[in-house]
């Protein structure tokens, strides 16, 4: 596994970067979480400012109008999107992440050219649609069919909470062209316009939290896409693009997980400070600072764990343990530091408006979407013997 080139951005610049990020979110965003959740999407100017910010492709190389940063860099700025309404990541992170990266590593010049210019600047949504209603954290039992005739890809099949789907303008589709053998498993990916005839998305999904953030079950009846629309040209990119794609987004979840879990930490103590109970503030109760004091440890090692799980991807050291780790861990600590911060509001926590009470809902989905926690313990154990047996 080779290591990857020097970072786009410096380190001077990227300061600036995400100085720029803290503030918009902090002041911007924040305050209207509540119209967010009311409304059940991402205002338009809040939008309009990310796309000039260059949000919605800052892990885009710049050559093809992105800023470029690297992984190391890319979960500084999760940290900071977790801190608000998960909506707003969301909105951009396919761009970035799952979708965008599959193009950035895959695709050819031909497809990056026409395509990853326009996602870099938000004018084009692309979606990563993999998960079928048989086939979620594991791609390999996918039924999705494409068959070649006469030049053109036909694709049959279903894809279901699929990440904006209702906005998206491509659909990165993975779809199985033969049956799994010994050289390969038959499954390929393909760049489908949204408009394309036979393509058919259904409502918005109403889901526990992350309101604003769109995700619907997507339909392709005979969609038929020209040869040029399989990325990277070859059929047998499609399983490695998915497993990179997806490595790759569990260091950057595991980040966000961070940044929401430092928010129910940060409304925690804030809460504990000037809230009493007897003409004594909460905060001076050892119990409430014992729970403190476990959301704190918490967050830190997720911090450090985000960062040196980056750091190994980015060089090249291990991508494919550390990334499940990382999201394992920091995913499953940002559900426990949620519900201490409920636990510490009281009855207050449980009432909607409150902070806490959506970061508590919110969490939840992140042990379960880009592979739920038991997919990752079976990754990280699995490999660890396997490791060990080579090394006989």
């Amino acid at each position: 596994m080779q290591p990857n080139s020097a970072p786009e951005v410096g380190d001077e610049d990227f300061a600036d970067i995400l100085a720029q990020t803290r503030e918009f979110i902090r002041k911007q965003v924040v305050p209207r979480e509540g119209e967010i959740a009311e409304t059940d999407r991402i205002p338009d100017d809040l939008r309009r400012a990310a796309a000039d910010m260059g949000l919605f492709g800052y892990a885009i190389p710049q050559r093809w109008g992105g800023l470029g940063l690297d992984l190391t860099q890319d979960v500084e700025l999760a940290m900071e999107f977790g801190y608000t309404s998960l909506a707003l990541r969301s909105m951009f992170g396919t761009n970035n992440g799952i979708a965008g990266q599959v193009l950035v590593n895959f695709g050819t010049d031909e497809q990056k050219s026409r395509w990853l210019e326009r996602i870099a600047a938000g004018d084009v949504v692309a979606s990563f649609a993999l998960t079928e209603p048989e086939a979620g954290s594991n791609p390999a039992g996918l039924t999705t069919r494409a068959t070649l005739a006469d030049g053109r890809w036909t694709i049959t099949g279903t894809k279901r909470f699929i990440t904006n789907a209702p906005s998206a303008h491509l659909f990165v589709v993975f779809a199985r062209t033969r049956p799994a053998d010994e050289s390969g498993t038959g499954i390929a990916v393909f760049l489908v316009p949204a408009d394309a005839h036979g393509v058919s998305v259904g409502p918005k999904d109403k889901k526990m939290g992350q309101e604003g953030a769109w995700t619907a079950e997507v339909s392709f009846d005979g969609v038929v896409v020209d040869e040029d629309a399989l990325v990277g040209g070859t059929e047998e990119a499609g399983y490695r693009a998915a497993m990179t794609a997806l490595a790759r987004g569990r260091v950057h979840i595991g980040a966000l997980a961070v940044g929401a879990a430092q928010r129910a930490l940060d409304e925690s103590v804030a809460y504990a400070a000037v809230t009493t109970q007897g003409g004594i503030p909460i905060g001076d109760f050892q119990l409430v600072q014992a729970m403190i004091a476990d959301q704190q440890v918490g967050v830190a090692a997720g911090r450090a764990l985000v960062r040196d799980s980056a750091r190994k991807y980015v060089s090249g050291e291990d991508r494919r343990i550390a990334p499940s780790v990382a999201k394992l861990y920091c995913t499953e600590m940002a559900g426990r530091v949620a519900d201490l911060a409920v636990q510490v509001h009281g009855g207050t926590g449980y009432m909607r408006g409150v902070a806490v009470e959506r970061i508590y809902r919110e969490v939840r989905l992140l042990r379960l979407y880009e592979g739920t926690s038991e997919i990752q313990r079976l990754i990280i154990g699995g490999g660890l013997v396997r490791a060990a047996k080579k090394a006989q």
